[in-house]
């Protein structure tokens, strides 16, 4: 392990009190509609969504068809996602408290990583081979002794291999390889080739969009102030969240791959998590609305021509059904 890594701000860290997951956000509090009501989310077209109730406090997966019915599975979980027959639960799993992320394939456990802090953020590969995850790390920041930083990892289920961290990839920011010893990554996002992969790198107080191989265990800068990518389906667009001015909230972003053209989504400020694909033009993503405690699941177009609408409230983990 790194003798030192970059603090995560406070306002970023997703707090686990009784097993029940609320965000802390310095968010931007008129940008975001009030919480919506069960005929906005009948109404959506987002195709079946598994989601993470947060309102009973016992925070259940649940499934939302495309009709509005909701229905509670078995799965209590921090934070959720699923991609054709993989699934992965970041949840509570002892006293201390400790956790663990759960991979599941079809219907059964395969793999239990232990994490080694605080659930932040899960995805799994459009093919569903490739689990990742990030969890908040208390006690071993460079910056700050005792503050907060990340550590993200990785499951391959066909062969079986576990990376419990990045850190040790070889990254070369701005044409020179970092050597620094406050590298950070978080919000790992993996291509369809199970290889090629998106994340945030952060060293020095700055963060970059970064592009990397899992296999090659390199990656590369492409571009500053950018957090928590997800890789649209095709592979030709990143969304990730992005500062408003130099110490404002963030709202989504998204970055056209192949002409580097960078969109900003209307209704998005304050968010605070790792969007979601529903398809090449929608993204659902989790943010505190105004005047409401617990975040709620937004979905807004990825093209922009839209501000951001709540689908569910009380919500988080937004995850189709593939």
């Amino acid at each position: 392990m790194r003798a030192g890594r970059l603090t995560v701000t406070v306002a970023a860290i997703l707090v686990v009190v009784g097993g029940t997951a609320a965000y802390v956000v310095s968010a931007a509090g008129d940008a975001n509609p009030p919480a919506g009501t069960a005929e906005q989310v009948s109404q959506a077209q987002t195709g079946d969504l598994l989601f993470v109730d947060l309102a009973g406090g016992q925070n259940r997966v649940e499934k939302l068809a495309e009709g509005g019915a909701r229905t509670q599975t078995d799965l209590a979980c921090q934070r959720f996602f699923t991609s054709v027959s993989t699934s992965v639960c970041l949840r509570l799993s002892g006293p201390g408290p400790s956790y663990s992320a759960e991979v599941r394939r079809d219907g059964k456990q395969v793999r239990s990583v232990a994490l080694p802090g605080i659930p932040s953020r899960a995805k799994v590969s459009r093919s569903g081979n490739v689990v990742s995850w990030t969890s908040f790390v208390t006690g071993d920041s460079y910056s700050v002794p005792g503050g907060f930083s990340t550590r993200t990892g990785f499951y391959d289920v066909r062969t079986g291999e576990t990376v419990e961290s990045l850190e040790h990839f070889t990254a070369t920011v701005e044409g020179s390889v970092l050597t620094a010893r406050d590298i950070n990554y978080w919000g790992l996002t993996v291509g369809s080739d199970d290889r090629t992969f998106y994340a945030t790198l952060a060293s020095g107080g700055f963060t970059w969009l970064v592009k990397g191989d899992l296999a090659a265990k390199t990656v590369t800068s492409l571009r500053r102030d950018a957090e928590c990518p997800s890789l649209s389906p095709d592979g030709t667009k990143v969304a990730y969240k992005k500062r408003i001015g130099r110490l404002g909230p963030w709202d989504l972003a998204v970055l056209d791959l192949a002409t580097n053209e960078e969109k900003r989504l209307p209704g998005t400020a304050g968010v605070d998590d790792q969007a979601t694909w529903l398809g090449e033009s929608e993204l659902a993503f989790a943010a505190v609305p105004k005047d409401a405690k617990l975040p709620a699941v937004h979905v807004v177009p990825s093209d922009g021509s839209q501000p951001a609408k709540v689908l569910i409230p009380d919500a988080t983990s937004p995850s189709p059904v593939t």
